[in-house]
């Protein structure tokens, strides 16, 4: 997700957030000023509108609680976390390996349901001490924060026990049967033919509630159905893949032969000489035969073409720390999903702080589709 506002760091984990949640967040504060406005007709206009938009930044911050729950988890059992970034649908901490056996996933999973369950009654709790009377509107700004937060919370952590991926009850139903089947394989299989079941059921009653008069409610009900049913294929096709690239690593299918370029050259002689004439993607930037960076297409479409000829390489280029990296002894799928998390189509193979080749996606994608085509076993013997 590379739309999105960096808005810090916390723990050690980079806080982001997608300009897609400015749709929800319009939503929320619209629903909250006619929710507070039907049950509190006293409250002046500047009042229910305060308090609305506290209660959504306050909402957001509950969000953000959960998802760094499952980092700060992740981290403690040794896995890398990118970063959390929330979007249209919620929020979502970019690990950047799977958990290697069922405990560390459950715990990772459970984690994020018990933060918002927990944060959810201690909020109702604070609403009680402060005079709010359960199944009572609450009547003052306060309480009627409180009182929205907490039941929120409470919804958000049973929505997310759901057990359908990519939420967090999917991923627990994940770990329960890895470890019935002590095969992460097959239960991510079985995990997510459950999570495409519960799928269709949210895509069918959503438009059975559209076509009962419910209007945006039924299909929006539909639409988080479609949502979960695209990502539970999507973890289908991701466990597919680790089977198929299974014992394959990256120094097996990277590319030597790695086209490179001197950051001094303009862009024009780099378009001219290089990126029309080669028919590859992606140039590794160099200075006195050390690796310093990357340009794509993508770098150079950022510069009006009538700048080429005055513009050099240097100054567009995507500097090495901003890129991540892969040694040749990186596992095949482990690559493929740094590429995802990352959303790019190429990864620098580095070992000993030297360029060995770059790998892309292009190519393990063709390899996958081979392997698919003649069906060959899981995990294939190497050639001595």
């Amino acid at each position: 997700m590379k739309s999105q506002i960096k808005l810090g760091t916390i723990f050690g984990v980079e806080l982001g957030l997608h300009y897609s949640w400015g749709v929800i967040a319009l939503l929320i504060t619209f629903s909250l000023v006619a929710q507070f406005h039907a049950v509190n007709r006293n409250w002046s206009e500047a009042l229910v509108w305060t308090t609305a938009i506290i209660t959504g930044l306050l909402f957001f911050a509950c969000l953000y609680a959960h998802e760094l729950s499952h980092a700060l988890v992740a981290k403690a059992r040794g896995l890398p976390i990118h970063k959390i970034t929330l979007f249209l649908l919620g929020g979502v901490a970019q690990i950047e390996k799977e958990a290697s056996d069922p405990k560390t996933e459950f715990w990772m999973a459970i984690v994020g349901p018990f933060t918002s369950g927990l944060l959810g009654l201690v909020l109702l709790a604070c609403a009680r001490l402060a005079g709010w009377i359960p199944r009572v509107p609450p009547d003052t700004p306060g309480t009627a924060l409180l009182v929205w937060l907490g039941y929120i919370n409470l919804a958000l952590a049973a929505f997310n026990m759901i057990p359908g991926f990519p939420l967090d009850g999917g991923r627990v139903l994940h770990a329960v049967l890895w470890w019935a089947m002590d095969d992460a394989e097959r239960s991510t299989r079985a995990s997510a033919v459950v999570g495409q079941f519960i799928a269709v059921l949210f895509i069918a009653f959503g438009i059975l509630r559209f076509f009962q008069g419910a209007g945006l409610g039924g299909l929006w009900i539909a639409f988080i159905g479609w949502f979960l049913l695209q990502a539970a294929g999507a973890t289908y096709l991701q466990s597919r893949a680790g089977g198929l690239l299974r014992g394959l690593q990256v120094k097996d299918v990277m590319s030597t032969d790695c086209p490179k370029v001197d950051r001094a050259m303009s862009i024009q002689e780099f378009v001219d000489e290089q990126l029309l004439r080669t028919g590859r993607r992606c140039f590794l930037v160099m200075e006195d035969d050390r690796l310093v960076g990357l340009i794509t297409a993508n770098e150079v479409r950022t510069v009006p073409a009538d700048r080429w000829p005055y513009t050099t390489v240097r100054e567009v280029t995507r500097p090495l720390h901003k890129i991540r990296v892969v040694s040749a002894d990186t596992p095949a799928v482990e690559a493929l999903e740094v590429m995802g998390t990352e959303d790019v189509n190429q990864l620098p193979v580095v070992s000993n702080g030297r360029v060995e080749g770059i790998v892309t996606r292009a190519t393990l994608l063709g390899v996958l589709r081979s392997r698919a085509t003649l069906n060959l076993p899981r995990s294939l013997p190497r050639a001595a």
